[in-house]
């Protein structure tokens, strides 16, 4: 599940993904900010066929605690 969550961040975010680890901060190491956030949550809600809320939107911190939400609604 990690890969396809990394997967997807790289692809959403257009970003290198040779640094990503399920430790990797969103905001801190990925340099995630709101707005890209909301286009990330929309396109892993595409590409896992789940829906985030708001509230579990803002909670997320790591790549690991995307792989975890997900995995929880799946």
């Amino acid at each position: 599940m990690f890969e396809q969550v990394k997967d997807a961040l790289v692809e959403s975010l257009n970003i290198d993904g040779e640094g990503i680890t399920p430790e990797s901060r969103l905001k801190e190491d990925l340099e995630i900010d709101s707005l890209a956030a909301v286009e990330l949550s929309l396109d892993l809600e595409t590409e896992f066929d789940v829906e985030i809320s708001d509230e579990e939107l803002a909670a997320l911190v790591t790549v690991e605690d995307i792989v975890k939400l997900i995995e929880s609604k799946q």
